[in-house]
């Protein structure tokens, strides 16, 4: 069972910073082999959210939700992880659609807007988003941006 928690970055504890950083560069740039500027500013801002999945004290999920006009005009939902163990369990469903759902609470007008990863587009697409642009490179990853559609 998956206990999620929603912080702002000024509300989270040394310890927490640490394994949502380890888990996204473990993941981001380790096992991607990809060297990316993981620390953006991002984080910092004041609406961000940093949507936590934890089993008993091991953060197994983390996804990063931020307010429409940072990334896009739209509110968007990135540095998608989930711990490797925990993968093809659902983990990744559930953890999107905790983030969905954040998104659509805060931003209700707004809609959402995310950077996939091109492997990952079926999956998106079961969630509800749509491509909006052409395949292209980020930091060595096929990518496509794509857009929720509000589900009835």
């Amino acid at each position: 069972m998956i206990r999620w928690q929603t912080q702002a970055f000024a509300d989270l504890d040394t310890l927490t910073l640490y394994r949502l950083l380890k888990l996204r560069v473990d993941i981001f740039v380790v096992e991607q082999h990809c060297p990316y500027p993981e620390l953006d500013e991002k984080d910092l801002h004041p609406q961000a959210m940093h949507l936590l999945g934890w089993q008993q004290e091991k953060l197994v999920a983390y996804a990063r939700i931020l307010p429409p006009g940072l990334s896009y005009p739209q509110a968007s939902i990135g540095r998608v992880a989930v711990e490797e163990s925990e993968r093809g369990a659902g983990v990744a469903r559930a953890l999107m659609n905790q983030a969905i759902s954040l998104a659509l609470e805060a931003w209700p007008d707004a809609g959402i807007q995310i950077g996939a990863q091109e492997y990952l587009q079926a999956f998106y697409t079961s969630l509800g988003f749509t491509p909006v642009s052409a395949v292209y490179l980020e930091d060595g990853i096929p990518h496509l941006d794509m857009r929720f559609h509000q589900r009835t």
